[in-house]
């Protein structure tokens, strides 16, 4: 079993940055693809980012490309999310999960985090 806890989200003006870290304990994260998903309120979770297991391929929702980076560092079980030029759309709670395969669906991954709250100003 991993556990997953979500950091660095805040209150953040529009064009503003932030990034989040998903620190890992209970097993190596090295194991698993990485994924960041959101949900804002009233609307359903979706998928925003996924890095391969060795962090050699990312995926993005369209939403968020060019603007958004997932990263990994399995030395220090962690995964990022550099968000840069953010929206008042993307407020959001974020979450991260871990999985053996890279889905842009929930049921796709095991193991989730408690989400942090991102808030984008206008």
């Amino acid at each position: 079993q991993v556990q997953l806890v979500e950091s660095g989200g805040g209150l953040v003006q529009a064009g503003g940055s932030l990034r989040l870290s998903c620190a890992a304990s209970g097993r190596t994260l090295s194991s698993y693809a990485m994924g960041w998903f959101r949900q804002a309120p009233g609307k359903e979770r979706e998928f925003v980012a996924a890095v391969s297991w060795s962090g050699g391929f990312t995926y993005y929702a369209d939403s968020v490309k060019g603007r958004f980076t997932i990263s990994r560092d399995n030395a220090k079980n962690t995964v990022y999310l550099q968000m840069n030029s953010l929206k008042p759309e993307d407020t959001a709670v974020y979450y991260c999960a871990a999985g053996n395969t890279i889905g842009r669906t929930i049921s796709e991954w095991r193991h989730w985090g408690q989400g942090t709250q991102v808030t984008v100003s206008s």
